[in-house]
């Protein structure tokens, strides 16, 4: 029985990026469904003072769809589409960037719905919380301040975090592109830069989130490297597969790699595609 894959977004993302991806595993004959978490999608919102011309102070302090949004809203909800997915089958889940986490904590709840679980430079935190990885030697290449160059208001007061991606400053423009979209024209990477939306919710997780063994641990799994990302460096995916494979050295993972940013994959991609499809190939459980 053919697999559904199921397609879970990064942070200030949504379903949207997925089309090109869909569209290409359609055309390999393959289901696939790109979720849209708490907040995202038609979900999102977008003050009148986000459009043209801005109203910085409006968009600095308007309310947001994502306040107070947790990873455990965010995990209940990809559970529910798992399991109306599984109704028609093997399901394989991927978890692009920071949707690795809610895949995660899904996976340690649920493993009976996921037959292979699929990380695309995708966090999957085990020795450490998510942000206490940015302390350490795989990240120091990564410029952590990128997303700050356009942020808005206050994370406390606002309950979530927000960027102003249609700011026209060209430093802030141009270290978004150098972080997700270096290999892209300039085209490519304004056009995606404008599905992004503006607000992202806050919660990463504590400990009792990380990939559990006896759960999560259970799911054949696979880490599918990008070798040229600049925000989720190649050391630091090599570190989270090390990890996994060291929590459950009975149920490595599967590694492969593709070429290209972070967000070059979901730009051209046809090569992501036949790789997705030919993880169909392996056993489900």
């Amino acid at each position: 029985m053919q697999p559904t894959f199921v397609l879970v977004h990064g942070a200030f993302a949504n379903s949207f990026s997925f089309a090109p991806l869909q569209a290409e595993l359609g055309l390999l004959g393959h289901r696939s469904v790109a979720v849209d978490l708490p907040g995202h999608g038609f979900g999102a919102t977008y003050s009148s003072a986000y459009q043209a011309p801005q109203d910085p102070e409006g968009f600095a302090t308007s309310p947001g769809a994502l306040r107070d949004v947790t990873l455990a809203d965010n995990a209940a909800h990809l559970i529910g589409v798992l399991e109306r997915a599984k109704q028609n089958g093997p399901v394989i889940l991927v978890a692009h960037s920071r949707g690795g986490i809610t895949a995660t904590a899904a996976a340690n709840a649920r493993p009976d719905l996921v037959d292979r679980l699929v990380y695309v430079a995708a966090w999957c935190p085990v020795d450490l919380e998510v942000g206490d990885y940015y302390a350490e030697p795989e990240m120091e290449s990564v410029d952590a301040g990128s997303l700050m160059r356009a942020m808005a208001g206050n994370p406390a007061e606002l309950g979530l975090l927000r960027v102003n991606f249609r700011t026209a400053d060209p430093g802030a423009i141009a270290a978004f592109k150098a972080a997700f979209l270096a290999d892209g024209t300039d085209d490519e990477f304004l056009t995606f830069l404008n599905t992004f939306q503006p607000d992202e919710n806050l919660d990463v997780g504590t400990s009792a989130d990380r990939a559990q063994a006896e759960t999560w641990g259970s799911v054949p799994r696979t880490y599918v490297r990008l070798a040229d990302d600049a925000s989720m460096p190649p050391a630091l995916q090599n570190r989270l597969i090390r990890e996994g494979d060291a929590l459950t050295p009975e149920n490595p993972y599967d590694v492969r790699t593709l070429p290209g940013s972070h967000l070059k994959w979901l730009v051209d991609a046809a090569p992501a595609a036949r790789l997705l499809a030919d993880l169909t190939a392996l056993a489900p459980r």
